[in-house]
């Protein structure tokens, strides 16, 4: 019990400090070439923190253990929209852009309503199981969501790439006091930023998971919430080390896109390996996941437009504690 404890806390070490070199590689990279911090944020982060979720389920589905790998997407999606967005939001308001209010969230509610369809039976097999073909069709999905906005974005990072170095050509200050952004040192940043979230959130899951098991929590609750909230944490770190470096649009690209990925890649993955099967209980957080990832929309429409506040930040704190409540009742 007590090598648990030490194990957990030097996890959260290594998620502080993974965290904040993988948002400062990041954010270098995007200011270096004129990317988009939301699409950094999509791709690199979401990626690179959401490495914990993709090891459970690679290692559950060695285990048989369907339940946890349902139980880890679906718990650490909630623990993303309610948990991580309404705390950032109670320490800063958080700006939505345009691009994730019209495009990126509401593909994350369709995703959810996908994973619940096929969960029910309505969509794909008629049982509650998601099977290889369907894994495969949830990959697809993946690919064709997170090439988007690269190709969406490709011609305009080359033109501004193009412009910026037309404009230092023809500077005639070229001792200039601008910054300069050491690429591979960022590369290298996000590597081990990566590596150090990788391996932070092994030490914290697998912790916790044994002092779970020790209280006979079952395996369903265990990768609601245990699991659920340990591989979240590197989304939960990154995402507060954003906001205080006030790059929010890394924070809220890093959650949407984990969002997506967790239900599309993550499911896909496992379902493509072993079946995986939809409990009542598994149905019921779908439902949640999606009414919430609807009501996270809404918010743009609500008070001040296209920020969580906090008052929305409490909002969805409030809704995750009772959620939290929920599971052990």
């Amino acid at each position: 019990m007590i090598n648990d404890i030490l194990m957990i806390i030097l996890g959260f070490v290594l998620l502080v400090v993974g965290a904040d070199m993988l948002v400062k590689g990041a954010s270098n990279i995007a200011k270096k070439f004129h990317i988009p911090e939301m699409l950094i944020g999509l791709t690199i982060v979401a990626i690179g923190t959401s490495a914990p979720e993709l090891i459970i389920t690679i290692t559950s589905t060695q285990s048989s253990s369907t339940d946890l790998i349902i139980g880890n997407a679906i718990g650490s999606n909630l623990c993303n929209l309610l948990f991580i967005l309404g705390l950032m939001a109670v320490i800063r308001p958080v700006k939505i852009d345009k691009e994730a209010r019209n495009f990126h969230i509401p593909i994350a509610f369709l995703a959810s309503t996908v994973i619940l369809l096929m969960g029910l039976g309505i969509l794909g097999n008629s049982t509650q199981y998601i099977n290889q073909i369907e894994g495969f069709f949830l990959i697809i999905l993946f690919i064709v969501y997170f090439s988007y906005p690269i190709i969406k974005e490709f011609e305009d990072i080359i033109n501004s790439y193009k412009k910026e170095k037309l404009e230092r050509q023809n500077s005639s200050n070229k001792n200039s006091k601008k910054k300069k952004i050491n690429i591979p040192f960022s590369l290298l940043l996000i590597v081990v930023g990566v590596f150090l979230l990788k391996y932070g959130g092994d030490f914290v899951v697998d912790s916790a998971t044994n002092i779970a098991l020790y209280f006979n929590i079952s395996e369903r609750v265990i990768g609601l919430t245990v699991v659920a909230i340990g591989t979240a944490l590197p989304e939960l770190v990154t995402s507060i080390f954003a906001v205080i470096r006030k790059d929010t649009d890394i924070a809220v690209g890093n959650l949407v896109g984990s969002c997506v990925l967790n239900l599309f890649l993550i499911l896909g993955i496992g379902a493509m390996i072993t079946p995986l099967e939809f409990t009542p209980d598994f149905i019921q957080n779908l439902i949640l996941l999606c009414s919430m990832t609807l009501v996270l929309w809404l918010f743009n429409f609500m008070g001040k437009r296209d920020t969580i506040t906090r008052p929305k930040g409490l909002v969805l704190l409030g809704v995750f504690a009772l959620y939290m409540v929920s599971l052990f009742v």
